[in-house]
């Protein structure tokens, strides 16, 4: 049985899945954590990177784990793992193979914890049919960025997501569907989740 491909990322309200300025800025930090303050209290969030006991269980820590369970491999773009490998502890949270979309020539990188990142230099085509090698039976994640997940979406090559949509606003930024190509693709409904923090959403994509 072949796996699903999809994508999972939190977006702010007015749409966008990073804020304004680079990494590491005071100000972008604060606001980035402000997107994902829904995952750091959760126990499974503390657990995948190490950060000790406790933290919360319920339904948000349950789509945490859940995400993480399905995913046997991921492909990022160039820029997200450049961002990571900076931020990223030496074990990585993956924890599955990775594939980088990039023009970069490079080694497998191989981390403590099971991740190792292979660089593909041949289009995010090559980059899901080694990841859906990679995976097995199991579902392959676009990771991101943005432009990334786009690419995939306008290549037909997206099969569901999920957006946890933060009642926060960033007025500017990376916005989650800059550039898709939206005469191609029609989204089904799949479920819509409230919680405390944020609103899981999970569609189905169809072409139109």
């Amino acid at each position: 049985m072949v796996g699903k491909v999809f994508f999972s990322v939190s977006m702010s309200l007015d749409g966008f899945v990073a804020p304004e300025g680079r990494m590491g800025e005071p100000n972008w930090t604060a606001r980035w954590m402000e997107l994902q303050q829904w995952i750091f209290p959760q126990r499974f969030f503390r657990e995948n990177l190490k950060l000790g006991e406790g933290g919360q269980e319920g339904r948000e820590n349950d789509i945490l784990r859940e995400t993480f369970e399905r995913t046997g491999a991921s492909v990022m773009g160039k820029r997200m793992f450049d961002l990571g490998e900076q931020a990223w502890p030496e074990e990585a949270p993956f924890h599955t193979p990775v594939f980088v979309v990039t023009h970069e020539k490079r080694a497998p990188w191989e981390r403590p914890g099971g991740t190792t990142f292979h660089f593909i230099n041949d289009g995010i085509g090559t980059a899901l049919d080694q990841a859906r090698r990679a995976a097995g039976d199991r579902d392959v994640r676009i990771a991101g960025g943005g432009a990334t997940i786009v690419e995939y979406v306008n290549a037909g090559l997206i099969d569901e997501f999920s957006i946890a949509l933060s009642p926060v606003l960033f007025g500017s930024g990376i916005r989650l569907f800059e550039g898709v190509d939206a005469g191609r693709v029609a989204l089904e409904p799949v479920r819509a989740e409230p919680t405390q923090r944020v609103t899981h959403l999970r569609y189905a994509v169809r072409p139109r």
